[in-house]
């Protein structure tokens, strides 16, 4: 299909839409989304910088109303809708947005909080910033060439003349068609240095390069945390990712947040934390206030629970479900001195700066070596006046056209005879002939400097380096943005981690019924119990702990504490929730914060174990113990550090070890804890006791209905050797029923 788009001629479909799309993409990419790598400006930024410079409203005018420079702006080089006008003005403008705002603003220029909620035009005034004066200082020194305007009925410039490289400065985010820029904003004195090493060492590597600039600074401050590789793989290649998080300090208790991440809101983060805290997710925080005022832009009050809070994990929490903590996206994609849009590396990026701003120099000495030749030329024929002018005022009087004759007469040009006729009678003195001499002596020296540093690339180089560090000298300021190398990773509390860390007293009976009261000091003996059932063991533990359960075949299992039955009634049997191998029974607990346990069978093998932190997550447990053929294991028992395990044999003997005798281990049988003998016995001698004690405890031992207490003194009676058999316990106490700490 073809279309008769020029009378007799016609063009394909296809064609006519692919240039048509290809033109737009063009005129996107270079006059409106991706910003130049010279100034570091897009088109509608520029144009308001130049035309509030030539309304003369900079930062030595007072405050003009915004909506007279977006007229301007608009009416004579920026052909598009006033909003989108102002709207970049405003961002100019924005502390929080622009590292060094180029638009001095009076009025609602927006907040942090809602960049938007800005003023309409007619209520605001602008003028330049100091720092704007960079860009336009060097306008009238023949340093770019200008175009027409719209209409051809104005002209302005292609670009401005930046001393310093904005586009790092300030950063630049823009979408093209089929591309994109992210670029983030940097302190002016680390860019500057950079710039300087690139002059002393034009292959210095990017890695070196970040040795000078360590990383991007945000307007707003915050903390950097990605790591050196995340920073040099972005700056190499020239796109990445930056992770930047707020910076908090405590203040009586409180969490005082006072800088956050680049173009977070501070009213969205109180409404993310506000929600979290409704919603049972934050319950050791108890209040959240924002003093933020003049003095402090940014102070937002976090109020926890009690001073038992874990401050640096309730952060990393709020890092990780919060805009405590973002990422920004690094593409350095900008439009080169080739005009042509083109991803760089830092070192890149700041080399076509500094050729860019070499070739502004260049234009600016050629521009001035121009003026003193004019001035020189001028001089000459002044002077050639002064020496005869009785013959010039002769030739003025008489001739009717002196111009020419002058000419002839002295060989003069054009120029040099009509600044002579424009001489006023009193500047014919010999003072003002002085003047003149001193004046040619002068600009003759300058001339011949300027002529060194164009035929050197040394003299050049130096002269940038000067320019560099007096605008740092002038400009320049410390970093807002520090950055962290070692930064924990950021991570959300788990559903165990938000349980409230009560104590609580966990309960098992012989037939494996378990349940958990509130508080270390409950008597399970006074609890109630189902019928033919009784009390077996009892652990001290937290709410978010977990809880372990050991059977007499030597398996572990796990449960957490919280999802535990109320000993308010007679609990819920573990068969449950888990599945034990049949004809098994459950012996022991343990809590995941205990932290060693004795573990033995009554063959008297055994060994000393670390309570896992991490949960068994089979239903069918995990074995712990290998036991031999007909054995059983028994109920383990905590061993304090530096203690003693006692152990007591069905034939009435018991044993006191020193625990670090015993070995430790993960997984196994055992060694040989007490000896055991048979011989001239009805029944097989077995362990069936152990308990871990401190090395101040007392034991109490049961017999029946008989007990006694011994002391510590009275257990080193007992105290031998791993695998002795042990001493006789008094008469009467041969069959002992219980043993547990006095």
């Amino acid at each position: 299909m073809a279309l008769d788009l020029f009378g007799d001629e016609s063009i394909a479909l296809d064609e006519y839409t692919e240039k048509a799309y290809l033109d737009y993409s063009m005129y996107v990419i270079n006059d409106r989304a991706l910003p130049f790598v010279g100034d570091g400006l897009k088109p509608v930024q520029r144009r308001i910088i130049y035309a509030m410079q030539q309304l003369g409203i900079t930062h030595q005018a007072k405050h003009t109303k915004s909506a007279r420079t977006v007229g301007d702006v608009i009416g004579k080089f920026h052909p598009h809708g006033e909003a989108a006008c102002y709207e970049s003005m405003v961002l100019m403008a924005q502390p929080f947005s622009f590292r060094y705002p180029l638009v001095d603003g009076q009025g609602n220029w927006g907040a942090p909080d809602e960049p938007k909620s800005f003023a309409a035009q007619r209520y605001t005034e602008a003028r330049l910033t100091r720092e704007a004066s960079l860009l336009y200082e060097e306008l009238g020194q023949g340093t770019v060439d200008f175009v027409p305007n719209f209409d051809g009925a104005l002209e302005e410039p292609v670009f401005l003349p930046a001393k310093v490289p904005f586009l790092l400065l300030n950063g630049s985010t823009g979408i093209a068609v089929g591309m994109a820029t992210d670029v983030l904003p940097h302190n002016l004195s680390e860019i500057a240095q950079a710039c300087i090493q690139l002059l002393r060492a034009p292959r210095t590597s990017v890695e070196d390069l970040l040795s000078i600039v360590v990383g991007p600074d945000f307007p707003t401050g915050g903390e950097i945390i990605s790591s050196q590789e995340e920073l040099l793989n972005a700056y190499e290649s020239g796109r990445g990712v930056v992770r930047c998080r707020a910076r908090y300090e405590r203040e009586n208790g409180d969490i005082v947040v006072s800088e956050l991440p680049f173009q977070s809101s501070p009213s969205r983060v109180l409404e993310q934390i506000a929600i979290q805290m409704s919603s049972k997710r934050l319950p050791m925080l108890i209040d959240l206030r924002d003093e933020s005022d003049h003095e402090n832009p940014i102070r937002l009050v976090l109020v926890p629970r009690s001073s038992r809070v874990d401050v640096e994990r309730l952060m990393s929490h709020l890092y990780a479900t919060t805009d405590l903590e973002r990422g920004y996206r690094v593409n350095f994609n900008v439009i080169g001195l080739d005009r042509r849009p083109k991803v760089m590396s830092l070192a890149e990026l700041l080399g076509q700066w500094l050729r860019f701003r070499k070739l502004t120099v260049r234009r600016r000495i050629e521009h001035r070596i121009s003026q003193i030749d004019r001035r020189l030329e001028i001089i000459e024929g002044l002077l050639v006046a002064h020496l005869n002018i009785d013959e010039v005022i002769r030739m003025v009087r008489e001739e009717d056209n002196p111009k020419p004759a002058i000419m002839n007469r002295f060989g003069l040009t054009e120029l040099q005879a009509t600044s002579i006729l424009d001489l006023r009678v009193r500047q014919l003195t010999r003072l003002e002939h002085e003047k003149l001499e001193a004046e040619r002596k002068t600009l003759t020296t300058e001339r011949v400097e300027l002529d060194k540093i164009l035929n050197s690339n040394q003299r050049m180089n130096t002269l940038i380096r000067k320019e560099l560090e007096s605008v740092v000298e002038e400009f320049g300021d410390s970093r807002r943005t520090v950055i962290t190398v070692e930064a924990a990773e950021a991570s959300a509390f788990t559903e165990n981690e938000l349980v409230p860390n009560e104590p609580v007293s966990i309960v098992l009976s012989q037939k494996g019924w378990i349940r958990s009261a509130k508080g270390h000091e409950i008597d399970p003996h006074t609890l109630s119990y189902r019928e033919g059932d009784e009390f077996l063991c009892k652990v001290n533990a937290r709410t978010n702990d977990q809880c372990m359960l050991f059977d007499s075949t030597g398996r572990m299992y796990s449960l957490p504490v919280l999802g535990l039955p109320s000993a308010r009634g007679q609990g819920e049997p573990l068969t449950s929730v888990l599945a034990p191998p049949p004809n098994s029974k459950f012996v022991g607990l343990a809590s995941s914060t205990d932290a060693n346990l004795i573990v033995a069978s009554n063959f008297g093998k055994g060994f000393t174990m670390s309570v896992p932190k991490n949960p068994v997550k089979v239903k069918g447990g995990k074995i712990v113990v290998v036991l031999q053929e007909g054995s059983e294991l028994l109920s383990p028992s905590r061993v304090p550090d530096d203690g003693h395990v006692v152990l007591i044999s069905n034939q009435g003997r018991m044993l006191v070890v020193d625990a670090d005798s015993i070995p430790s281990r993960t997984r196994g049988m055992g060694v040989s804890l007490i000896g055991l003998s048979s011989r001239g016995q009805d029944e097989p001698d077995r362990l069936i006791h152990i308990l871990g004690i401190g090395p101040n405890d007392s034991v109490e031992v049961t017999a029946g209905k008989r007990t006694m207490t011994l002391s510590p003194k009275k257990l080193l009676e007992y105290a031998g050797r791993r695998g002795n058999r042990g001493r006789k316990l008094p008469r009467g106490y041969t069959n002992v029923s219980g043993l547990r700490i006095a």
